[in-house]
């Protein structure tokens, strides 16, 4: 676990504005204050990608916990205003091309350029709107906050995702073709549960790659209840059967992605305002999925404002060309780009250690 520390002068105080700014984000720049993207077809524009040197602001490279190593990293920004907010992500197969979702209810795909394993940039990028089922886009702010994207079936070239919304809670199956999401096939109920909750709703959402649950939709809320536990469902069917995760520490769950195994990995949160955010990925076993289950799971890796991280909030794993498990991670800048930045970082997940 990493540690606050002055790496540079002032490094707390920025900590400090950033961090709060990430918080109060999510109410000055909630969804009632997003931009409304209104995009009646999509607009190509250019991203610019400033690479990280090292995932440490001390410059050292890599992660030292032995079970993921640095990649590389992307600073993302574009002129316009429409740029921004991503709660969702997704790869295709081979991690070259990129889907994400905004909490304003728009859409990014792009193409990831390498150099050998390191991202150095994004090329043919497009942003749209997500829409419904008349081909309008989505109007109304409690209707367009997405926050967590996977594939159901195909591919990005040809498929369908899903994309799972809080506040009006639900998750929406999409046709995806060329890399963007059409109009929707269906919308999916949420659990019964959901109805008590505000904006406590569905953050974290997948859909299992394999393992006894393969096919199957995981998903849990953001904030854990009064128990320590974050709520959770997999559906069984059409069923939605609870499950649970722990609570530690206090982080949010913010995103979920499935191995091809069926292994779970969850994306956290959490922000104090003397240590700024952080950041934590766990690790959780396929065969500990399953309905009325308490997960836990080994951390991967946990970060704070001494590393490279923002108000990381998407998730998406992809295979190497060489083999190599990569997790890829996007932060959500809340439309403030004066103090947050829009990161995409990039980790090696090593195989566990043979007993």
């Amino acid at each position: 676990m990493s540690v606050l520390k002055p790496v540079r002068g002032g490094f707390l105080a920025a900590t400090v504005i950033a961090g709060t700014a990430i918080v109060s984000g999510s109410i000055a720049f909630g969804a009632s204050s997003k931009p409304s993207l209104g995009l009646a077809k999509p607009q190509t524009i250019a991203i610019t990608a400033a690479p990280l040197g090292s995932f440490s602001r001390s410059g050292v490279s890599e992660p030292s916990n032995g079970r993921v190593v640095w990649r590389g990293g992307l600073v993302l920004s574009a002129e316009t205003d429409k740029f921004g907010g991503y709660s969702g992500l997704l790869l295709s197969a081979d991690g070259r091309d990129l889907l994400a979702v905004s909490d304003a209810g728009g859409w990014l795909k792009a193409r990831i350029d390498y150099s050998g394993a390191r991202p150095i940039g994004l090329s043919a990028a497009s942003i749209g709107s997500l829409v419904a089922r008349d081909g309008n886009p989505l109007r109304r702010n409690r209707e367009r906050d997405a926050e967590d994207l996977s594939l159901v079936s195909g591919t990005l070239a040809k498929g369908e995702v899903l994309v799972a919304y809080e506040q009006n809670h639900r998750i929406v199956r999409y046709t995806v073709s060329n890399g963007a999401p059409g109009r929707p096939l269906q919308v999916i109920a949420p659990p019964a549960a959901l109805r008590k909750f505000s904006r406590n709703g569905i953050e974290a959402m997948t859909v299992m790659r394999g393992g006894p649950h393969k096919g199957r939709i995981v998903a849990f809320s953001e904030n854990a209840g009064s128990n320590d536990r974050h709520a959770g469902w997999i559906w069984i069917g059409a069923d939605p059967k609870p499950l649970n995760v722990v609570s530690r520490g206090g982080f949010a769950l913010t995103a979920a992605a499935s191995l091809a195994d069926g292994t779970l990995l969850l994306l956290e949160r959490r922000f104090t305002i003397f240590e700024g955010v952080r950041m934590r990925l766990r690790r959780i076993d396929a065969a500990a999925v399953k309905p009325g289950a308490l997960l836990d799971g080994e951390v991967l890796i946990e970060a704070d404002m001494s590393d490279e991280i923002d108000n990381m909030e998407g998730l998406a794993v992809h295979t190497a060309e060489n083999g190599d498990t990569v997790l890829t991670i996007i932060s959500d800048d809340n439309f403030n780009r004066t103090l947050q930045r829009t990161l995409l970082l990039q980790f090696t997940l090593l195989p566990r250690a043979k007993s």
